[in-house]
């Protein structure tokens, strides 16, 4: 986890990646098609393998759970909203399922002045007491640098001596510490390495090979059962690109080291994982990305009998606190995917849990639906379907409906609503991949037509979760005028039963307007978003980037398919909202 913020929790995954990488990025969609996947490690001198115990271990890891926003949190382990680490939730983790918890620390702000760059031992009790549980329990525990990337690391390249020495001393620390700890215990060099003040990637590349060798180099002489450890190496940026899955390659060659493993991140098709330039939806170049991601990974260490791990994954606008950014069903699909892919490619996985998947106050899942997918996904495929929503609007006489079956290697059942089992033929019908719900059916299901949820379906299949679809009588929103300052503008909205997708802004000439000025399709919580059952806001962000009196279209666009228009013009301080 990075060290950025946004508005609504103290700390939380990196935001969105900035526009200068966005040409990048699309391009990628051209071109990852035209390119195999193997085409620079194939070229590449290959890595000696790791040792079957290295293998095995990052094998047994499997899944992973991180402990986020506790021991990386700054200053101190409460200070992101988690409370403090107890025997029961990692109890509640282990009877969950997971294998091994990534433990992020940061030590920076725990440690005195140089020369010797002492860490406070009151925080080095904590983290091993905490580290101590976890083996108890039986979980492998994976122990790291966290934020200290970002906060002092990151200056290798302009204070060199400085930065190195304090490095290794915080190192020969930390080893000294946990080496007689199990076997069950292995160590990351560093989270997320990213290089201040450089040339460019040659230098990141050489900076980071130079950390990690110092890494390699204290825990290694510090002895004990460091001696055979298993090490963690990261790439650059924890980033999958060919380019660094290379230069990790050329360290572990350079290496020779039998028990080392390698780690990556992933947190989806940026676009989708954000909700921006209209990617609402897990699509085939969301489902493209993860595929080259994790064919490049395998490529270029696990068919070369190298572990890796996926140390963090999830996705970046997913969050308990703010539903909607990406829509349920789409999520379900993502990490369904994701987690059955991991598998194919022998990828350990561990997931990155800020406090956002399991509430650790009642050691409840916050969505039970979700979790139920993402464990389905560690052991076999699970059938979805084109949406996890059927649309009926109130204002219309009720018609059939049909959603496309993406079965996923399984075969459809049935659909069941309650305690009862929908007939087929009669209640909805099957052809191909085609479901078709009747008429008859839904106006059953949906009952009075209440706006909003009126029915929830499962659609079931021959194995893994069923898919739910819910039954929603809606009508088009409705938008009211609004004035008010350019800190931000509450627009009445009643959302009759609909749900907001995603915002188009444009000026009246076409062009794009709002922060994210490559696409008309803005970024929701950068230039909008939709909390509350009674307004969209639009944020001081979006006002900031428009120009003065220059009128902007908004075009809200719906789950249900629905779209509304809005007019807003920025006249210094001040800014209208107009349906007309």
């Amino acid at each position: 986890m990075t060290r950025r913020l946004t508005r609504f929790l103290p700390r939380r995954r990196r935001p969105s990646r900035p526009p200068r990488r966005l040409t990048a990025l699309l391009l990628a969609i051209v071109l990852l098609p035209l390119l195999p996947a193997t085409a620079r490690a194939d070229d590449s001198p290959a890595p000696p393998p790791s040792a079957p115990a290295a293998r095995s271990a990052v094998a047994a890891m499997q899944p992973g759970w991180n402990l986020g926003n506790t021991y990386d949190a700054i200053p101190d382990e409460t200070s992101w909203g988690n409370s403090p680490v107890t025997r029961a939730l990692l109890k509640k983790v282990r009877s969950q399922g997971f294998k091994s918890i990534r433990l992020p620390v940061t030590w920076g702000v725990h440690q005195g002045s140089a020369p010797d760059y002492t860490i406070d031992p009151v925080w080095m009790a904590k983290v091993r007491q905490v580290a101590d549980m976890a083996l108890g329990e039986g979980l492998y525990v994976l122990l790291n640098m966290h934020h200290d990337s970002w906060m002092w690391v990151n200056n290798l390249s302009t204070d060199h001596d400085a930065v190195l020495t304090r490095y290794s001393a915080t190192w020969t620390q930390i080893a000294a510490e946990f080496r007689d700890e199990p076997s069950r215990l292995v160590l990351e060099s560093i989270n997320e390495p990213t290089f201040s003040g450089t040339s460019g990637d040659d230098e990141n590349y050489r900076l980071l090979a130079e950390l990690n060798r110092a890494f390699h180099t204290v825990v290694r002489d510090s002895g004990g059962g460091n001696a055979n450890r298993l090490l963690v190496l990261p790439t650059l940026y924890t980033n999958a690109d060919q380019g660094r899955l290379d230069a990790l390659a050329a360290e572990l060659t350079s290496l020779r080291d039998p028990m080392i493993a390698t780690t990556v991140h992933f947190y989806g098709w940026w676009p989708f994982s954000v909700n921006i330039a209209g990617y609402t939806r897990f699509d085939a170049t969301a489902e493209q990305d993860l595929t080259g991601t994790f064919d490049r990974v395998y490529n270029t260490f696990v068919a070369r009998g190298i572990p890796v791990i996926i140390g963090e994954y999830a996705l970046l606008a997913y969050d308990h606190n703010r539903p909607g950014i990406i829509e349920r069903g789409e999520q379900l699909k993502y990490f369904e995917f994701l987690g059955d892919y991991a598998r194919r490619r022998k990828l350990t996985t561990m997931l990155w849990d800020a406090g956002q998947f399991l509430n650790r106050a009642t050691l409840q899942w916050r969505d039970p639906e979700l979790f139920a997918q993402i464990k389905s996904s560690w052991t076999t495929r699970s059938g979805t379907a084109s949406s996890d929503m059927v649309f009926l609007a109130k204002s219309d006489a009720i018609t059939s409906q049909t959603l496309t079956l993406n079965a996923n290697g399984t075969d459809f059942q049935g659909l069941r609503h309650g305690s009862r089992n929908l007939v087929r033929g009669k209640d909805y019908t099957v052809s191909g991949d085609q479901l078709t719900l009747t008429a008859a059916a839904l106006g059953e299901l949906a009952g009075d037509r209440t706006y909003g949820v009126d029915a929830t379906l499962e659609a079931r299949f021959s194995r893994g979760v069923p898919w739910r679809i819910d039954v929603i009588t809606y009508d088009l929103p409705v938008l009211s005028n609004a004035s008010g300052i350019a800190t931000g503008l509450s627009i009445p909205t009643e959302f009759r039963g609909d749900m907001l997708a995603t915002m188009e802004a444009r000026y009246d000439d076409g062009s794009n307007a709002g922060p994210a000025s490559w696409t008309p399709y803005q970024q929701w919580d950068t230039a909008f978003s939709a909390y509350t059952s009674d307004s969209i806001k639009l944020t001081s962000e979006l006002f900031t980037s428009l120009r003065d009196d220059s009128r902007v279209t908004l075009t809200f666009h719906f789950w249900s398919g629905a779209s509304a228009t809005y007019y807003v013009t920025k006249s210094g301080s001040s800014v209208t909202g107009t349906t007309a």
